[in-house]
């Protein structure tokens, strides 16, 4: 399986950590910003990592950013930067991209311009932003608590074909399956009989730790 490639805009605390995440996840990362420092600190993790200006057409067009599946653009404290580099992104082809903002203006105004969905960094974690674009679930997590989370989660491989009561995953991992998507079905409260195959989504409340060690396996599955 190919993997999957991602470009990230401004490395600040947001896209430090989506970057780092998606690229030990096991994705090809370009991660872009204006600070050489920055640059040089995180050229070791990624898989490219550019000194350039993300509101900088002739530069943009020179990336190849339109192989990318998608682009994250962190540079929320400048809203005219992360409104010009959006356009350019869509323009260039990337199909999906997600763009962090400060209030609710700044969201309306790059929901205007073409972003596909917009975070704000008080609300999400760059791992989990991360996570969802591995995984492609956009719906991904409704946090309980600080501590517990309600997740979709895709089974791993070894737990193809495997009942719930053989993976006795509340005791390995704490987490409760509260539903199963089949599908278009969805089965609420299996049974402790019912089987896992590798293309169920797993609904589940557990805490938000393991929920992340679960998240990374399975993208380092989908990515090897």
């Amino acid at each position: 399986m190919d993997k999957k490639e991602f470009v990230v805009f401004g490395l600040g605390r947001f896209g430090w950590s989506v970057a780092t995440t998606l690229a030990e996840s096991g994705c090809e990362v370009l991660a872009v910003d204006d600070n050489e420092d920055k640059i040089k600190d995180i050229a070791d993790i990624v898989t490219y990592a550019v000194k350039a200006d993300a509101t900088d057409s002739e530069t943009l067009s020179t990336l190849g950013l339109s192989n990318f599946d998608g682009a994250v653009i962190a540079m929320s404290e400048d809203l005219e930067a992360s409104v010009m580099a959006t356009i350019l992104v869509k323009e260039l082809g990337i199909p999906y991209v997600l763009v962090k903002a400060q209030t609710d203006l700044h969201a309306k105004i790059l929901k205007k311009v073409g972003a596909d969905m917009v975070v704000f960094p008080e609300k999400e974690t760059g791992m989990r932003v991360a996570h969802n674009l591995i995984m492609g679930n956009f719906f991904d997590a409704v946090e309980l608590s600080s501590t517990y989370s309600l997740m979709e989660l895709e089974p791993l491989d070894e737990w193809d074909g495997k009942s719930l009561k053989d993976l006795n995953l509340r005791s390995r991992y704490k987490l409760n399956v509260i539903g199963i998507k089949q599908d278009d079905e969805l089965n609420i409260n299996p049974d402790a009989d019912d089987y896992i195959t590798k293309n169920d989504v797993l609904i589940v409340i557990g805490k938000n730790e393991i929920l992340n060690k679960l998240k990374i396996l399975k993208n380092k599955e989908v990515n090897s």
